[in-house]
């Protein structure tokens, strides 16, 4: 099975097709509205804006499995995003991305794409810092590890690079902009 094959659900409950963006660049990022990468929103809507008449779609998963930082409902959550951050790329249903509830797309990504490390900086310490506490092998499994890790999709399906939420949001707009 490839990306197309897949589906996520909107936040009505409807199947959304991946094979609906067929030709598109896909970026798939899992969300949070509490937590420390939240910002980001504002960096994912600028790229929308930037990039997507070009071919782009952003996937908004929201996730609440990473220290409950994403409470209230799918609509309580649209709402935050579009008042707080004016989104306006699609937000899917409140999904899990990693365990025995993850959503099929995820585990797909996920053996198409494997955790690389968060890279330097004090973020990423902490992150790696943190994560050992958690899963002391969490360098050489491909789980999602945290909140704004996200997969880039070219427009003809492959699943081309992962970028963890520590990841310089410049170098994720790159990555797109070379696809576009």
């Amino acid at each position: 099975m490839g990306f197309y094959d897949y589906s996520v659900k909107n936040t009505k409950g409807e199947d959304v097709p991946m094979s609906n963006f067929k030709g598109k660049v896909v970026l798939v990022v899992n969300t949070a509205t509490g937590c420390g990468f939240t910002p980001q929103y504002n960096d994912l809507e600028s790229i929308y804006e930037k990039y997507h008449d070009k071919g782009l779609e952003i996937l908004d998963i929201p996730c609440n499995q990473f220290a409950g930082q994403t409470p209230g409902t799918d609509e309580e959550i649209h709402e935050f995003c579009t008042l707080k951050y004016n989104t306006q790329f699609p937000q899917m249903k409140k999904s899990e991305v990693n365990g025995s509830g993850e959503l099929p797309l995820y585990t797909y990504l996920k053996s198409q794409q494997g955790f690389k490390g968060f890279g330097k900086g004090p973020k990423a310490m902490a992150m790696g810092a943190m994560l050992h506490t958690i899963d002391k092998d969490y360098k050489n499994n491909p789980n999602i590890k945290w909140n704004f890790t996200k997969f880039l999709v070219d427009r003809n399906g492959n699943v081309i690079d992962r970028f963890e939420p520590t990841n310089d949001m410049k170098d994720v707009e790159a990555a797109v902009a070379a696809q576009i």
